[in-house]
């Protein structure tokens, strides 16, 4: 967009309406954060968020701002985020009438030879008006004009040189001085001038007045050339043969001029003596004038060109920047926009901007002194969490100089993995009648994402077990993955288990996995051994019968007895606790037979009473006791 202004504007002038102009939603300002960015040092142009208009912020002096440039105008970027848009905005600065025309000085002294030819040209410093086009110098007027008239010649710049022009002879014996007023007038409304007093003293003799060798000197300088550095030599001679000692001064030069550039009175010389930069003046134009000692004068022009020196190096602004950027953006999206500004000229002002190799990202120019980075391919925080992108912009002299900026852009996660447990399966055990809440095992799941994300949690499938529901027997910590009994387990009722537990992460929408869990219950000596013969009876007395005549060996009866529990807990052993007669019978440790370890005789008595006990080998054991009645005789009767 482009607008035009005025200037010395006050601050706050409405300049344009950006919303109404570009055609957006006044909204947008604000979500978009709009602002102002402008690549020089003065920020001339603001903009009111509220209404979309753009303000003078600062006040504008196009002389200032310009100099003698006709054309004047500040530019800027309008910059928008979400999405990052750009705009370059142009305002015009008209120039208003705010200068009068000065002379150099208030007071001219001009020594003329009486005996001066008619048509004698005598250079006078032109007023200065840093206005330009109608409001800048237009015309001069010289009063009295009956010896001199004015001349004036327009330059190729558009500055006008003015000179006296000797139309009447003088004659010192007649007048010694003439005064005259000089006035300089400009093309505003209102009109603003300036007058000089010249004063003319008028010289016998010395009617040859010097000449330059040249009508104008053209050279040249490096910006930056040290101090004293000679930059031309003028030169002008008088054919007048008494007249020497030509003397030679810088002609209504300026301030900057005289800062920058000296001129040898006598011999001529022009050296440096500033600090002269290409960036600030390409060319300087200097009007030189040569007086002989009769006050005779002759002028010339030295033109110098700066020679540009690479001595700027690029200037990187980053102009929006997103510090992160989710891992699943896609190639080319914008994540900064980049201006890039080199104060030097021709080569050495053409920037190329550049970053890391071999990094997900890259820059692409967009506008002049504009690029954007923006991603290049896939990007997985996972494998990098974050990236210093260094952007390197070089100029283009020789040598080359560059300048580097540090990005730091972090990759916001993506809930793209899920948990993982550390093992494909696991397996654990429990012995049996244990207390409720006991630890049965811890089950771990890692999850590669970050933040909540990467927050697992523990669940349990549903599911019945023995006909109940699953949670009846197990519990699950969700946070961290312990698993504990809900009541005691009977080893006798439940000898293992399968189940599935879920880890979930905490994404939107969350990601699972399941593993399965063996438990195997462990036998615990818990049941004492149950003797299931001889029956224990308490009603009557059931004896068992040998005969006298039995021999050493004889199976009187077995003690059986089973262990409900399993392994080592149900290994039984049988043993003799008491007997009437140790010496008659004998029990086998491991099958429980009871036999006669000797012959019967008549001595032994009928009523024999045996106590076998029956014990485990669990730890600690268990045992069961049996009492079994033997009657040696050879009938019923007998026993009865």
């Amino acid at each position: 967009i482009r607008y035009s202004i005025p200037e010395e504007m006050p601050v706050g002038s409405f300049v344009g309406n950006i919303v109404s102009d570009l055609g957006i939603e006044p909204k947008r300002l604000i979500s978009g954060k709009a602002r102002v960015f402008t690549a020089g040092s003065s920020d001339y142009i603001g903009l009111d968020k509220e209404n979309g208009h753009l303000v003078v912020k600062n006040k504008i002096d196009r002389e200032e701002l310009c100099g003698e440039m006709s054309a004047c105008s500040v530019g800027f970027d309008v910059i928008f985020e979400n999405p990052m848009e750009l705009y370059r905005v142009t305002v015009d600065i008209q120039d208003i009438n705010d200068h009068s025309p000065v002379f150099p000085k208030s007071k001219i002294e001009q020594k003329i030879s009486e005996l001066a030819v008619l048509g004698a040209r005598f250079p006078l410093e032109s007023a200065i008006d840093p206005d330009v086009g109608v409001n800048t110098l237009q015309k001069y007027t010289l009063q009295p004009t009956d010896h001199f008239k004015l001349n004036v010649q327009n330059g190729d710049d558009g500055s006008k040189n003015v000179e006296m022009v000797l139309h009447s002879p003088l004659d010192r014996e007649k007048k010694k001085h003439h005064n005259l007023i000089l006035t300089a007038f400009d093309g505003g409304k209102p009109q603003r001038s300036a007058t000089v007093q010249i004063n003319i003293i008028v010289l016998d003799v010395n009617d040859n007045p010097p000449v330059f060798s040249q009508s104008s000197y053209k050279t040249s300088v490096v910006e930056n050339a040290p101090k004293s550095t000679i930059v031309t030599t003028v030169s002008a001679t008088d054919a007048d043969e008494s007249s020497h000692g030509i003397q030679y001064y810088f002609e209504h030069a300026s301030s900057t001029m005289k800062a920058l550039f000296s001129i040898d009175v006598d011999s001529g010389e022009v050296k440096v003596v500033g600090d002269i930069d290409y960036e600030k003046h390409k060319q300087f134009k200097i009007k030189v004038k040569a007086t002989d000692h009769g006050g005779l004068t002759d002028s010339s022009e030295i033109i110098i060109d700066v020679i540009d020196v690479n001595d700027n190096t690029p200037k990187i602004t980053i102009m929006s920047f997103s510090s992160a950027v989710a891992e699943d953006a896609a190639p080319g999206t914008v994540i900064a926009i980049i201006n890039v500004q080199d104060l030097d000229s021709g080569d050495n002002s053409k920037t190329t901007c550049s970053i890391d190799l071999n990094s997900p990202f890259k820059i692409i120019s967009s506008l002049t002194n504009y690029y954007n980075l923006v991603t290049d391919s896939e990007l997985d925080r996972e494998q990098t969490a974050e990236y210093n992108i260094t952007i390197t912009a070089v100029d283009g002299g020789n040598p080359p100089l560059s300048s580097k900026e540090i990005l730091n852009l972090k990759i916001s996660d993506v809930n793209d993995h899920a948990p993982q447990f550390e093992q494909e399966i696991y397996n654990a055990f429990i012995g049996e009648n244990n207390p409720p809440s006991t630890t049965i095992l811890t089950v771990k799941a890692v999850d590669m994402d970050w933040g909540p994300n990467a927050k697992v949690s523990y669940f349990l499938i549903g599911g019945d077990l023995n006909g109940a529901p699953l949670a009846s027997y197990i519990s699950i910590n969700s946070e961290s993955g312990v698993i504990y009994a809900e009541k005691s387990f009977d080893y006798e009722q439940l000898k293992a288990f399968k189940m599935q537990v879920k880890a979930q992460d905490g994404g939107s929408p969350p990601l699972s996995s399941n593993v399965t869990v063996n438990i195997a219950i462990q036998d615990q000596n818990d049941n004492a051994p149950q003797v299931l013969y001889p029956v224990q009876t308490g009603a009557s007395v059931v004896a068992e019968i040998v005969p006298r005549a039995a021999d050493v060996g004889y199976l009187v009866t077995k003690v059986v007895a089973v262990d409900v529990d399993s392994g080592q807990n149900a290994w039984l052993s049988y043993k003799l606790q008491k007997a009437t007669d140790r010496a008659l019978f004998e029990v086998g440790l491991q099958n429980g037979e009871i036999r006669t370890v000797r012959q019967v005789t008549d001595k032994d008595a009928v009523k024999q009473k045996l106590t076998v006990v029956v014990e485990d080998n669990g730890q600690p054991s268990r045992s069961a006791v049996v009492s079994i009645n033997v009657a040696v005789a050879d009938s019923f009767p007998e026993v009865l």
